[in-house]
């Protein structure tokens, strides 16, 4: 055994000799795009406590070699995958190795990553990224799976679940798991790769001292307006981009979600419409970004660094709120898996209507909160159509929303006696977490209220997208005409298989505009977009909405491809919802511009009627008085009218109803 360990040091010195006399070869390696069937040499790497690990001390004839990072979101996802895995192949011949390569995580940053994930097997610290340059990994998570020679066989990801934007209920395919398996067998791995997804590694690179673009003079001044609002500690985001050594150690990350125009999150076509919020670089920032990261991303000398920004602590809003509702439990949330959307309801006690000017919601954990939507529920409103999300909506969170102020004199009102319904949607980030939201809100003096913010919707429910569809359309009018008005904002809503989404103005004189464009829907980003001015509404204005959705096996956040995908409210199933807020002057009635119009009142209708709740109204439903005008509507006489076919009647349901 001593001598085993003797010839370990001597290997791992001869290994950690040649990485520094031959730069070239380091850099080289790290392009290797196939390092299969490359014999990966004998080395020795400290973990988090300062114990020295070596490969050949391990006598399993399987060693995985897994790559992570502490602050990678797929890497702390896989993390317990990996323990799982571990665990499993435990006493059977295997070794799981955890590698950290990257030069912004500290051995206290090892150390908090292994507690909270529990993790099986050791994480050791690859300082300067030389295993990592010397086994051509890029990316985190990234597993190596290597021989009884120590020859790697397997190399990538470890399954299908999760990837860059999406994430599936379970693995389809479990690569590490089938490779490992296969060896133990004396088989060869039938798959030996597969291309990973994750974060870049961190890599220690030489850098330009004279560049012309530095992280002092440049950089940081873009990620101050672009990014630091929400990467900074206790924020959305998974990691702080206020630091240059975390920053550096982000670069090629940076460089490559920009390039690909993943962030800073925007996803509407600038051919329509300017926004007060809009976060999309300009040229002259990714360019700058391309050149810091391509000259290997220089500090610069810190005197030239712009001062840091300071931020509200605690709630967003310009003073304390006046009104604060809070979810009446905390939310267990689990460490992986797919969570179903969850209600919690909290009767306001309101005994008079009040005025909200602005409103913030905050979650209790933004690790594990995607996304928040909290409505009112009015007397006599209909509970279906709030939770539903099609009436009733009061606020949101989503990441890198912050709270708006209505323009002055507008407001919301909230009538007594509403009920507030907290919608929220938890995606885990790899362990057990808790979460309480709250929302605040600021109220106006009615005495100042020249214009009631409402936010409306136009609305399609009766729709079927088809197994395997890649681009199947629905469209949808709000067919009552909007009052005089201010248009403020807009928001579309969708889930998974959302892939664009359009709103189109149909003004009095028969001409249409379009007024946003969102080309690339993402679920992962429940956008608003605020008008950079309120737009005038003529009164007779039609708002119209076309939506597209990829239901095909190449959307990789698709649920179930096989599956026909019909109106409802978890994240399997569809939405087609585009809200917008209107301000209307305070002089119109409650009842002559509300959502009480002959669309909604026969929605409700229709509601009454469908017994069973499924969408479909059968003819045993509906009254003998109404059944030639159902038989009229049954194009397959079926005995049956499905979405189709009272999407196609509404229109002409409505004039009826109208008349």
């Amino acid at each position: 055994m001593r001598l085993a360990s003797v010839y370990c040091l001597a290997a791992a010195l001869l290994w950690y000799a040649i990485a520094r006399l031959c730069p070239a070869q380091q850099n080289n390696a790290a392009e290797v795009t196939a390092p299969l069937g490359r014999k990966v040499a004998d080395f020795v790497l400290p973990d988090h406590r300062g114990r020295q690990h070596a490969v050949c001390n391990h006598t399993e004839p399987v060693v995985v070699l897994a790559f992570l990072g502490t602050e990678c979101p797929l890497a702390r996802l896989y993390a317990v995958r990996l323990g799982e895995l571990a665990r499993e192949f435990e006493g059977r011949g295997v070794a799981v190795l955890g590698i950290d390569s990257n030069r912004q995580d500290s051995l206290s940053d090892l150390a908090a990553f292994v507690q909270a994930h529990e993790l099986p097997f050791p994480m050791l610290k690859d300082a300067g990224n030389k295993l990592a340059d010397a086994v051509g990994a890029q990316r985190t998570p990234e597993v190596f799976v290597l021989d009884q020679d120590r020859v790697v066989r397997y190399w990538g990801r470890i399954d299908d679940q999760y990837g860059v934007g999406y994430a599936r209920p379970k693995p389809e395919r479990h690569d590490l798991r089938e490779a490992v398996s296969e060896l133990l067998q004396g088989k060869a791995v039938s798959q030996p790769h597969q291309p990973s997804q994750g974060c870049r590694i961190g890599r220690q690179r030489a850098s330009q001292s004279a560049a012309a673009v530095t992280y002092s003079n440049q950089i940081a001044r873009i990620l101050q307006r672009r990014c630091v609002e929400c990467h900074r500690a206790g924020e959305i985001a998974p990691f702080a981009l206020t630091e240059y050594e975390e920053v550096a150690g982000w670069a090629e990350t940076i460089a490559e979600v920009v390039r690909e125009g993943r962030m800073p999150p925007w996803h509407a076509n600038p051919a329509y419409g300017r926004f007060a919020n809009e976060r999309a670089l300009t040229n002259a920032e990714r360019e700058a970004i391309e050149a810091w990261v391509a000259a290997g991303a220089p500090q610069g000398d810190p005197a030239e660094l712009p001062p840091p920004l300071e931020f509200v602590q605690g709630w967003q809003l310009d003073r304390s709120p006046d009104l604060v509702f809070e979810m009446p439990r905390e939310y267990e949330v689990p460490a992986a898996g797919a969570v179903e959307y969850q209600y919690f309801r909290v009767p306001s006690e309101l005994t008079r209507d009040v005025w909200v000017r602005a409103a913030e919601v905050r979650p209790g954990n933004r690790a594990v909160v995607h996304h928040v939507l909290v409505f009112a529920i009015a007397p006599g409103m209909r509970p279906r159509a709030v939770r539903e999300g099609i009436e009733g909506f009061l606020a949101a969170y989503v990441p890198g929303r912050r709270p708006r102020p209505y323009p002055a004199g507008m407001a919301k009102r909230l009538p007594a006696g509403s009920e507030l319904v907290f919608q929220v949607h938890y995606t885990p980030n790899g362990t057990p977490q808790r979460d309480r939201c709250r929302v605040g809100l600021l109220l106006a003096d009615e005495a100042s209220i020249t214009h009631e913010v409402r936010t409306t919707s136009v609305v399609q429910r009766f729709f079927q997208i088809p197994a395997g569809a890649e681009n199947h359309e629905v469209r949808a009018t709000r067919w009552r005409p909007l009052p005089e008005s201010l248009l403020l904002s807009f928001m579309p809503h969708m889930h998974l298989r959302g892939k664009s989404f359009r709103y189109v103005a149909r003004w009095p004189d028969g001409t249409s505009e379009i007024l946003l464009d969102v080309p690339r829907y993402d679920f992962n980003w429940q956008t608003t977009y605020y008008l950079a001015e309120a737009r005038p509404i003529p009164a007779g204005t039609l708002m119209h909405a076309v939506a597209h959705y990829d239901n095909s096996p190449a959307n990789l956040n698709n649920p179930d491809p096989q599956a026909v995908v019909r109106w409802g409210d978890q994240t399997w199933e569809e939405m087609m919802l585009g809200y917008f807020d209107i301000a209307v002057p305070r002089r119109a009635s409650p009842d002559e511009d509300d959502e009480a119009g002959p669309a909604a009142r026969l929605e409700q209708t229709l509601e009454q009627l469908d017994a069973d709740g499924n969408g479909r109204l059968q003819r045993s439903e509906v009254p003998a008085r109404l059944h030639r005008l159902f038989d009229r509507l049954d194009a397959n006489a079926d005995g049956v009218l499905d979405e189709q076919e009272l999407a196609a009647a509404l229109p002409l349901l409505i004039r009826r109803s109208a008349e």
